[in-house]
């Protein structure tokens, strides 16, 4: 009895252990299984992050290629931005494809864990900025623009003043780009107030010659003068000054080619040559064999103290005239004109502003005094006839975004022979002159709107004029020059 029940006992005792350890061993079987299923997700996890990363790492390369090749390309602005080189080419440079942060991510096979390179995500990185500027314009006239006259002078096509009523001025579209670590280009197609379309400018320039030099070749605004090469919408009135009108037709533009060099100097001090062809007014018709225009020019500058800069300026034109036509409103007819210009631009500039931050305040006084000569056959009567003029202009900004400023010009051309008596070139000896003020608010440094007033005596007859207009602009679009 006592040996069945101890046998009984270690039967029972047996079997408990038995259980107990097969309870252990399937524990220790779970356990091996969810480590195993924990190191094969880590596994594809660790293989998700480093297949991320390459891919990362390529895209980040591929971008600093780009960005590489895009600041070889970027154009080298002189101080003082030298009127040469195209307002500002915007490049847009690629930016690394998005990388997936989500937590889960199928894996990847081993022999794909570092993809192949791939093309740029943008494939027009290089491709030309593109701005337009819209001019608009609202004249109320005591006296009809159309015919506008300055007294003692046979004037250029585009001299005219804007029309009464509503229309709009140059408005333009611009394309600028860098074509290669050498060369950059520019393109400018404006429109008058009759929609017609006009190629402005149309040139390449240089970008890495040694010694200074800059070179551009094309269709260009000449850089004589301080506004000349300046397009319409920068300047800091509605209109071009009178002695602009008289001597240049607005402002002088034509085929050709220009030279500067920026002299190593302390100060800012650069010299310029040009070559034209000599097809816009005062130059006509020239001869195919040699140019029709020729100037020379030379800036000089540099900082007064941390408040005040100045600029100066020296120019000189000579163009030929071959048959040069002219509309003359006095006989409803056509004037013809062969002969030589010549003339001759000093041009000072002040500019203030405190501590040189011109956001908040700043003051701009600047003047250009002109004096030529025009010697020919007019109407086949010879005529050697001196002309000369000034202005003189200020605006300030008086606080963020409003500004205030007046300009006065004048011009004047001697007499004439009794022969030429009651045509253009006759100024019945009165001096043309025009006093203007304006009040501008600038929406920001796209948009202006601006209100002028202008006293125009330029005719024989006095022209009291209101002016509104809006300029905006968008796309990249370079600094303003100094």
């Amino acid at each position: 009895m006592n040996r069945t029940l101890l046998f009984a006992a270690l039967a029972g005792g047996c079997l408990a252990s038995h259980s107990a350890l097969a309870d252990e061993a399937s524990d220790l079987a779970v356990i091996r299984k969810q480590l195993n299923a924990m190191q094969h997700e880590y596994e594809a996890k660790i293989r998700s992050l480093e297949t991320r990363l390459a891919r990362a790492e390529r895209d980040v390369k591929a971008a600093k290629t780009v960005a590489q090749a895009a600041s070889q390309r970027q154009t080298v602005v002189a101080t003082a931005a030298p009127p040469s080189a195209p307002e500002q080419v915007a490049q847009a440079v690629p930016t690394p494809a998005p990388i997936d942060t989500s937590a889960e991510s199928a894996p990847i096979p081993e022999q794909w864990s570092v993809p192949p390179p791939t093309p740029p995500t943008s494939q027009n990185a290089f491709n030309p900025g593109i701005a337009a500027v819209l001019n608009g314009f609202y004249l109320a006239a005591s006296r009809d623009t159309k015919n506008a006259q300055i007294a003692g002078f046979a004037l250029g096509d585009e001299t005219g003043l804007p029309p009464r009523g509503f229309s709009i001025g140059e408005s333009e579209i611009s394309f600028a780009a860098n074509i290669d670590p050498q060369l950059a280009g520019f393109l400018d197609i404006s429109f008058d107030n009759q929609n017609n379309p006009n190629v402005e400018e149309a040139y390449i320039t240089t970008k890495d010659l040694p010694a200074g030099l800059t070179v551009k070749a094309g269709r260009f605004l000449s850089g004589i003068g301080y506004i000349n090469e300046r397009h319409a919408h920068d300047w800091s009135f509605s209109d071009a000054p009178l002695p602009y009108r008289a001597f240049l037709g607005n402002q002088y533009g034509d085929d050709g080619i220009q030279v500067r060099w920026l002299a190593p100097t302390d100060w800012f001090l650069e010299f310029g040559a040009e070559l034209f062809r000599g097809g816009a007014f005062p130059a006509a018709s020239p001869a195919h064999n040699r140019p029709g225009t020729e100037t020379a020019f030379v800036h000089t500058g540099g900082d007064i103290n941390d408040s005040s800069s100045w600029l100066a300026a020296l120019s000189y034109l000579h163009s030929s005239a071959d048959d040069r036509t002219t509309d003359d409103p006095l006989f409803s007819g056509v004037d013809h004109f062969t002969g030589n210009d010549e003339m001759g631009i000093l041009s000072l500039v002040y500019k203030w502003a405190p501590g040189g931050n011109p956001t908040v305040q700043n003051l701009v006084v600047s003047g250009e005094g002109f004096y030529g000569r025009e010697k020919g056959l007019f109407e086949s009567v010879p005529i050697s006839q001196n002309r000369n003029g000034f202005y003189l202009q200020g605006v300030y900004q008086f606080m963020p975004q409003w500004s205030a400023g007046v300009r006065y010009a004048q011009v004047n051309a001697s007499g004439v022979i009794p022969l030429l008596a009651g045509t253009v070139l006759d100024n019945f000896e009165h001096s043309p002159r025009a006093e203007t003020a304006l009040l501008e608010y600038d929406t920001s440094e796209f948009g202006r709107l601006r209100l002028q007033y202008t006293h125009d005596d330029a005719g024989l007859k006095p022209n009291d004029e209101l002016l509104f207009q809006y300029t905006v602009i968008y796309g990249p679009h370079g600094a303003h020059r100094y």
